[in-house]
C-alpha cells in the first residue's frame, strides 16, 4: 500500500473506507484539487456520474491502470468497459496473491 499522505494519480485505484460505496473499489477519473478526487467504477458509478470524494474517506492502492491512465491522458476520457476491466483486472490479481499466500 501506498502511503495515505502521497497524491494519487489518475488511473490509481482505490478503496472506499466512508460513504454509502464503503468497502468499494473504484478508479481516480482526474484530480479536482488538494484534498478531492473524481472516481468511478464504470457500474454502478458510471464516467458521467463520476463521484467527488475526500481523499482521507479512500485508501491509495499501489496499482495504477496504465489502460485507464493512458485513455484519459490521450483523449481526455475513459469508457466505463475500461473501467471495469481495470477493476476486475486488479481484483483478480489480489485474489491470486491471496491464494498463493495461504
Amino acid at each position: 500500500m501506498k502511503d495515505p499522505e502521497s497524491s494519487p494519480e489518475v488511473g490509481q485505484v482505490v478503496k472506499v473506507l466512508k460513504g454509502r460505496d464503503a468497502g468499494d473499489y473504484s478508479v481516480v477519473i482526474s484530480i479536482s484539487d488538494g484534498r478531492f478526487v473524481q472516481i468511478a467504477d464504470g457500474d454502478k458509478r458510471k464516467v458521467d456520474r463520476a463521484k467527488r470524494k475526500n481523499l482521507s474517506h479512500l485508501e491509495l492502492t499501489d496499482h495504477v491502470s496504465p489502460e485507464v491512465k493512458n485513455s484519459i491522458e490521450e483523449t481526455g476520457r475513459v469508457t466505463n468497459g475500461k473501467l471495469r476491466y481495470a477493476l476486475t483486472k486488479y481484483l483478480n490479481q489480489q485474489n491470486g496473491l491471496l491464494k498463493e499466500g495461504e
